[in-house]
């Protein structure tokens, strides 16, 4: 079976991998190569690296639409049956969805249609879902909006970042995707099963304001918030003025877990070999590693030794995070 796969990041080589398993992969589409890091230098997309690894031919359009490319065009001449879409990063204009066969397949890292949009997996963490997965769907024109063919679903643990299920969660897509493909080539279609629009929610891209700690939130919730923002863009809270230098110092936050005491929202309760306690809406948090502006990530008891965080203390003012709601 000849097929097309469109991704760029890290999360879609798995998939990448799989597919180029179990069919004949006539191209691969990425993004264009970017700049990245401290010196902005040109850094190809994840998928093309490894695509290029494996001797495939690489694609990099810097448009879709037919109004601006002519790109859609070249892939009918490509004639794939199927292609197979994983964190590409654009929205594929009607007339490239129409174009193989089977259709377009897309792999998301949610359990569809809870948060359709660019951050599934970190939204999950930060609303405090128990549970979460990779659903196969067969794709429209909407924002994830189409049809279900598969889903795998799994708990979310207390220790779980966006970091670590990134990884579980794109090593469950390729497994989705090895068994769709491989029933697909032996002649079994999937049913599409639609999704019940009522029910769905968004995970819109993050800013950095969206790792802001909201300490007017349950404890349960802090901890997702937090544990959903890491590795980026990084939870933090605001040390008042005075503590750190003469204004308000961001203050990393990892790691959190849900503690005992009460306190006012941000208040710090004390710390001690597990960390920094902070009051929270309800319950308290945990806080065993922090990290100051130009300093090394630490545990906060050797951090507070240095910098005297006094009980009582309110961090960003108890201030909500208006993002979060």
């Amino acid at each position: 079976m000849r097929t097309v796969f469109m991704g760029s990041p890290e999360f879609a080589v798995p998939c990448l991998a799989a597919l180029h398993k179990h069919s004949e992969v006539i191209a691969v589409v990425c993004q264009p190569d970017k700049p990245a890091g401290r010196g902005q230098k040109q850094t190809a997309p994840a998928v093309k690296v490894y695509a290029e690894s494996l001797g495939l031919p690489v694609l990099q359009p810097q448009f879709l639409r037919p109004s601006k490319s002519t790109f859609v065009e070249e892939l009918k001449t490509l004639k794939p049956e199927l292609i197979v879409v994983v964190a590409y990063g654009k929205i594929l204009p009607p007339e490239l969805l129409a174009i193989p066969k089977y259709g377009c397949w897309n792999v998301h890292g949610s359990i569809l249609p809870r948060y359709r949009g660019a951050g599934p997996i970190q939204w999950a963490l930060m609303r405090g879902e128990d549970r979460t997965g990779v659903t196969l769907m067969q794709m429209d024109a909407g924002l994830d909006t189409g049809p279900m063919l598969r889903t795998l679903e799994i708990p979310i643990t207390p220790d779980d970042t966006a970091g670590t299920l990134h990884e579980t969660l794109s090593q469950l897509g390729a497994q989705l995707l090895s068994e769709a493909v491989s029933a697909l080539a032996q002649g079994h279609i999937p049913t599409p099963i639609p999704q019940d629009n009522a029910l769905a929610t968004l995970a819109p891209l993050l800013d950095k304001e969206h790792g802001r700690a909201d300490f007017t939130r349950s404890a349960k919730l802090v901890c997702g918030h937090l544990r959903g923002v890491d590795p980026w863009p990084g939870g933090y809270t605001l040390l008042p003025p005075g503590l750190a230098g003469p204004d308000a110092v961001p203050l990393k936050l990892f790691l959190p877990k849900v503690s005992s005491g009460q306190g006012r929202p941000g208040e710090v309760l004390g710390v001690d070999r597990d960390g920094l306690h902070v009051a929270c809406g309800q319950g308290t948090v945990v806080f065993p590693e922090a990290q100051l502006p130009g300093r090394k990530r630490m545990p906060t008891q050797a951090l507070c030794a240095g910098l005297q965080i006094p009980r009582g203390t309110i961090l960003d003012e108890g201030r909500p995070n208006p993002l979060l709601t």
